[in-house]
């Protein structure tokens, strides 16, 4: 008997993207490139140019163009600092600057990082002085024309209750705009006859409100890490940095702190935390340095080496423009990875 070929089923073309397989499972991935996938790929492969650092920005200089090395290793990583510190975020974010001792540059770093970002990023940002009664960041900044500071702005809320109609401007007469430094600064309280603290729900008003105008919030704190303020401040930080001095008592006083937040029960304490170790003179006990940033490399996510700079140790308003090329590229370093935890 003759016989009789099987059935066979067709086999169906392989799914596309979108359409879904057997049993409503997703069908496999697209396997193109989109547009959107082609330019996020030549954005990671592109250049950032010919070299303007050293003798391979003189030797482009001097041939006219005509010769153009590419950067070397340092201005490379310059490049990518930058970028980093320019990378988008999703909101707001507030970085509190921490030590309970008094000279462990808390005010001087904050005004570093607010130049940097400030500069970097090209505004968005503002420093702002938690301290419970009075700070200094108000007398190192850049000075306004007015003298108004969180207590007046505390009193003044109502103003930027309705949303719609507040504005960034508004702003103006609290804050004090650091010029080309490109961000601005919210005093704490400088007048000698007020006896009142900063409290929790202070602090959470203030901070509620920055967050809608700013997108980087620097927080310097005060000295007492059990008053209301800075224990808000510290659990409102999407990071906290530890600054201190290449000094036993300012490097004590951190370590000291981090374990009295970490027996408070504060959640993923080392990977949202880095620590900015400053160097209080020209020269410093090279022992101790490399002490501090084992034990503290141990204790927070990383380390930032600053150089002394006299710019910063007068005790007078920052002069921002005289900050010197290595003080500038170790903020630079230090906020590139700040950014990068946010």
């Amino acid at each position: 008997a003759p016989t009789v070929a099987p059935t066979v089923a067709p086999t169906a073309p392989p799914a596309t993207a979108g359409e879904a397989g057997a049993g409503g499972v997703p069908a496999q991935p697209r396997r193109f490139m989109s547009a959107t996938d082609f330019l996020d790929r030549r954005a990671d492969v592109a250049d950032h140019g010919p070299a303007t650092w050293g003798w391979r920005g003189r030797v482009r200089r001097w041939s006219g163009g005509l010769l153009s090395p590419a950067m070397g290793r340092a201005e490379a990583a310059h490049e990518r600092d930058r970028a980093a510190v320019q990378r988008e975020l999703s909101g707001p974010r507030t970085i509190a600057f921490v030590n309970p001792k008094g000279g462990a540059a808390k005010t001087t770093g904050v005004l570093a990082a607010g130049y940097t970002f400030g500069t970097v990023r090209g505004g968005g940002v503002v420093a702002w002085d938690n301290n419970e009664t009075r700070g200094t960041l108000g007398i190192r900044g850049t000075r306004g024309h007015h003298r108004n500071t969180t207590r007046e702005l505390l009193g003044d809320l109502g103003r930027f209750d309705d949303v719609a109609q507040s504005r960034i401007g508004d702003l103006g007469s609290y804050v004090r705009t650091q010029g080309d430094a490109h961000f601005d600064v919210l005093a704490s309280d400088e007048r000698a006859d007020v006896t009142g603290t900063i409290r929790a729900d202070d602090f959470a008003a203030v901070h509620g409100l920055l967050e809608r105008f700013y997108r980087i919030l620097l927080v310097d704190t005060g000295n007492n890490m059990r008053a209301e303020n800075w224990l808000a401040a510290a659990a409102a930080a999407d990071l906290l940095v530890v600054t201190s001095t290449v000094r036993e008592d300012t490097g004590y006083s951190g370590l000291w702190m981090l374990d009295a937040l970490q027996d408070a029960g504060h959640p993923d304490l080392k990977h949202k935390t880095v620590t900015v170790l400053s160097d209080p003179s020209p020269k410093v006990d090279a022992a101790l340095a490399r002490d501090l940033v084992d034990v503290y490399e141990q204790r927070t996510r990383a380390v930032y080496r600053v150089p002394y700079d006299p710019a910063l140790v007068s005790g007078s308003v920052v002069p921002y423009a005289r900050l010197s090329q290595e003080t500038r590229r170790a903020w630079l370093t230090a906020c590139a990875g700040m950014a990068a935890t946010l």
